[in-house]
């Protein structure tokens, strides 16, 4: 998932894309728990996708609350 690809979405998708990746990273750590996980290295994208979501969502609202003022 690219940061540009990302800036193109509204603050609602982004929103529900956040909780898609929560959901996901939920399911990638009960798989690592029950020794179900092959690719290990999807926490960790998972993870990194979370925070790419979150800090174009920041990046938003303070540029949403610079131009109010």
């Amino acid at each position: 998932m690219k940061a540009n690809e990302l800036r193109d979405k509204t603050p609602d998708q982004l929103r529900e894309e956040l909780v898609n990746l929560k959901k996901e990273s939920f399911n990638l750590r009960f798989q690592q728990a029950t020794g179900q996980m092959e690719n290990t290295a999807a926490i960790r994208a998972a993870r990194r996708n979370a925070a790419r979501v979150k800090t174009i969502l920041n990046q938003k609202a303070a540029d949403a609350a610079n131009s109010e003022a």
